[in-house]
């Protein structure tokens, strides 16, 4: 799509269906496209909770399955089987680099981009809302990880 006002709606439009699809990656990918087309103009309402609402799914999709994957590593330590204990660790292990990218991501966007382009008091605290949040979520499987 090219650079133009109606980029931005088309973009929006698909992000709106990708959320309706709930395939969140995909609602991720048209927002980097609006935030391509708006330049360093700031986000309205809308885009900005679509934004939100995309890595808070995408996130939080990663966060269950690190939480599925550490109760089973924990019913294996109970049945003191170690071999699956081990493969459930190094599967868990793929789980952690792709949660600290998405988490990275979003904190350098906020940042570098979306903060300081803002100019109402709102969005400043709707982004510092967003980057605690993301924060304290990569904090804490982080530390749980390093625990094992």
């Amino acid at each position: 799509m090219a650079v133009t006002p109606s980029a931005r709606k088309e973009n929006v439009y698909m992000v709106k269906l990708a959320e309706q699809a709930q395939w969140y990656e995909e609602m991720v990918e048209f927002m980097e496209k609006v935030l391509v087309v708006v330049e360093s103009k700031e986000l309205i309402v809308e885009e900005r909770n679509l934004l939100s609402v995309a890595y808070k799914n995408v996130i939080g999709a990663r966060r269950a399955s690190w939480r599925i994957i550490s109760s089973i590593e924990q019913k294996e330590e109970s049945r003191d089987n170690e071999d699956h204990v081990s493969m459930t660790r190094d599967y868990k292990s793929k789980i952690a680099p792709e949660l600290s990218n998405i988490c990275d991501r979003i904190l350098k966007l906020l940042d570098t981009r979306l903060i300081p382009s803002t100019t109402t008091g709102d969005s400043k605290v709707f982004y510092f809302k967003d980057e605690g949040r993301v924060s304290s979520d990569h904090g804490q499987w982080s530390v749980k990880d390093s625990i094992h």
